[in-house]
């Protein structure tokens, strides 16, 4: 498991004639932090909109690591706490747990969905009169 510390690996993908050449490096580094922004940004916007907005924000965030050592260690450590909560998630326990709430709330939705059904019938709430 790597540690907060390990920076194995981490740095620029870049080409390495591009890596070689330093104007040619940064106006690199700029077009993908751009392309990085655009992606993010988009996935910002998905959030609220239709669409994957947490993909693409990690999607974002990938292009960003093939040039930015921060955005490589933040991937990592998303990483590490997605797969950290996906192992806990199939505790046997958790699931017993989550399997408990969800029939719980189920029996719930179909004691309120029947109780509304004998009052009022197949009528929408909101043709309701005083009833």
């Amino acid at each position: 498991m790597n540690t907060g510390s390990d920076h194995s690996g981490l740095g620029s993908r870049a080409p390495e004639f591009i890596k070689a050449r330093r104007l040619l490096h940064r106006g690199w580094q700029a077009g993908v932090f751009v392309i990085g922004l655009a992606v993010v940004i988009a996935g910002v916007a998905m959030l609220a909109l239709p669409g994957p907005g947490w993909v693409v924000i990690f999607a974002g965030m990938a292009i960003w690591a093939t040039e930015f050592v921060w955005a490589q260690v933040v991937l990592r450590w998303t990483k590490r706490k997605v797969t950290e909560a996906a192992q806990r998630a199939l505790d046997p326990e958790v699931r017993r747990r989550n399997i408990a709430l969800t029939v719980t709330g189920a029996v719930i939705i179909v004691v309120l969905c029947t109780i509304y059904l004998w009052r009022f019938g197949l009528v929408p709430p909101w043709r309701i009169k005083d009833r």
